[in-house]
């Protein structure tokens, strides 16, 4: 089962986020700011990371740049969810690494898919002879 650490300042929302993405197989933990989140990445050692960018403490900006300097989680993808849709913050989310922007308001079904894509997961429809 995949790991999905999901980080956002936001109970309720990081709460149906958990819950979207446990319905659809995956094993998700949850932190409130980007210095819990850092601790989860040791501990839960996730497959991805749902990252927001406005967060009290270190912002997800911050936490992505650590992220992809840490030898051990460097690779683990990062997709930043946020509300922040101007470019410059696009651009500087790209330039630290993340591997998806999307912006809030979302549609969770695009969300999930985007992940199984990162992922590498094979679509459930998919025919076999």
């Amino acid at each position: 089962m995949k790991k999905i650490l999901v980080v956002d300042d936001e109970k309720d929302f990081r709460e149906i986020l958990s819950e979207t993405l446990v319905k659809e197989g995956y094993e998700v933990q949850t932190a409130k700011d980007g210095g819990e989140a850092l601790d989860r990445m040791r501990d839960f050692a996730p497959n991805l990371v749902v990252l927001d960018i406005n967060m009290p403490g270190k912002n997800g900006f911050e936490v992505c740049k650590e992220i992809r300097t840490d030898p051990l989680y460097g690779n683990i993808p990062v997709v930043f969810l946020t509300v922040r849709a101007e470019k410059k913050s696009k651009i500087k989310g790209m330039e630290l690494g993340s591997d998806e922007y999307i912006t809030k308001p979302f549609r969770p079904k695009e969300l999930v898919l985007r992940i199984k894509n990162i992922l590498g997961r094979e679509k459930s429809n998919k025919v076999t002879k």
